[in-house]
């Protein structure tokens, strides 16, 4: 995992978060695969709900969890919730991103300023800030669950302005 900036205890505060939502709200495990850097110019990762956060102070830059409908639908059938909508998926991938949130800031302190994390389908386009950055500083952490794969992909730099 080459980064210039991550720790790999940096990159485990994100990967056990995923581990730990999936095993509360299901009961099943988790698995987090190695992280690989995203290829200059490469397709950034985008599936059909994406749970995305925004970071910035000590740390700059974008982590977003990205996950396919088919998984979202297993977690909610297996939490109880019988309405399988959009809007219940995309609370599904904007709690995981509030999650993310609360352990980037635990981890990299208080002064870490965080955005309210938001949720975005596929259809409504991918936001600025997760298209752009150096590839030197972009990860991708595939997870998988329950035979769906999903990503975190994180772009993160030492800096103090907005990504």
């Amino acid at each position: 995992m080459p980064h210039p900036d991550l720790a790999p205890d940096d990159l485990g505060v994100f990967s056990q978060a995923l581990v730990d939502y999936f095993h509360t709200a299901t009961g099943q495990a988790a698995r987090v695969r190695a992280a690989y850097p995203l290829a200059t110019g490469a397709e950034r990762l985008w599936n059909d709900f994406n749970g995305l956060i925004t970071l910035s102070g000590g740390w700059r830059g974008t982590v977003c969890f990205c996950a396919p409908r088919a998984m979202l639908a297993q977690v909610l059938h297996l939490a109880g919730v019988p309405d399988h909508g959009d809007e219940r998926h995309s609370d599904i991938v904007g709690e995981i991103a509030c999650l993310l949130s609360g352990r980037a800031r635990r981890h990299f302190g208080e002064s870490l300023d965080v955005s309210v994390p938001a949720a975005y389908h596929r259809w409504a386009g991918a936001p600025a800030a997760l298209l752009r950055g150096d590839a030197r500083r972009s990860l991708a952490v595939p997870l998988e669950w329950n035979g769906h794969r999903a990503d975190l992909v994180i772009q993160l730099e030492r800096g103090g302005a907005t990504a």
